[in-house]
């Protein structure tokens, strides 16, 4: 069973009223980019727990997670108003199948996240494993405002260093904002627009995608996706979809 040790809170990073990172330093075992962590407070006498992806690469400290502070969620209204210094339970392991080495062998990967739901895909991105694997690589990052659309300096760092192999494109449901494309994950993919705005093609034959986040938007991209011939990817029947619910 995997063991509680104590991490030490070294940043709390406040984006908006309910969107803030944790960096913490703790002595955890090695994890694989994708993969998640459990995150504790101990709070009325109980140990409320719940698992988090990591947004830092394997080989970053301090280990870095992105949240929302859900109404009614004990948990994340408690690690948001943590200060520097202030102490929290990690997992010494980590867990998940989120990761490439359960991604078939493909040229394109898609990786479609809403929300913080985009950590796991950082965390890959930071690592060489996926510049070794694909030709070119969509990061998509669907939010409700502009000021929940984070961590653009890491895209910028991403398409200075890997060029026209990396394709970005942010969704804006809530407002109408420049380059970005206005609505849902799924209706873009259903309509093209998704496709046409970053100048690739979803291709059975070609494309893998990644899907994180909100499980409305997982649920509605593959019943999209199946309907153009991509298949759920099983470690028996690999296939073109891999899916990870992040609420």
């Amino acid at each position: 069973m995997a063991q509680w040790i104590e991490g030490t809170v070294v940043e709390n990073i406040h984006w908006t009223e309910n969107l803030f990172t944790l960096k913490i330093d703790a002595d955890i075992d090695e994890f694989t980019a994708g993969q998640f962590t459990s995150l504790a407070l101990d709070i009325d006498g109980e140990r409320i727990a719940r698992p988090y992806s990591y947004l830092s690469s394997p080989q970053d400290r301090p280990l870095e997670f992105f949240f929302y502070t859900a109404t009614g969620g004990v948990l994340s209204n408690a690690l948001v108003k943590l200060d520097v210094g202030d102490k929290v339970f990690v997992k010494q392991q980590s867990n998940g199948f989120f990761v490439l080495r359960e991604i078939p062998e493909c040229e394109e990967m898609w990786m479609l996240g809403t929300g913080t739901g985009v950590a796991p895909f950082f965390s890959i991105l930071n690592t060489d494993e996926p510049w070794q694997r694909f030709n070119k690589i969509v990061l998509v990052h669907a939010v409700r405002t502009l000021a929940d659309l984070r961590y653009q300096e890491m895209v910028e760092v991403l398409k200075e260093k890997h060029g026209d192999r990396f394709l970005f494109q942010a969704f804006v449901s809530r407002e109408v904002v420049a380059s970005t494309i206005n609505g849902r994950i799924p209706g873009a993919i259903e309509d093209g627009s998704l496709e046409d705005r970053v100048g690739l093609k979803l291709d059975p034959e070609k494309s893998h995608i990644m899907l994180c986040g909100n499980p409305d938007m997982v649920k509605d991209s593959v019943g999209i996706l199946k309907a153009r011939g991509f298949a759920k990817n099983r470690r028996r029947t690999p296939g073109h979809i891999t899916v990870e619910n992040y609420w």
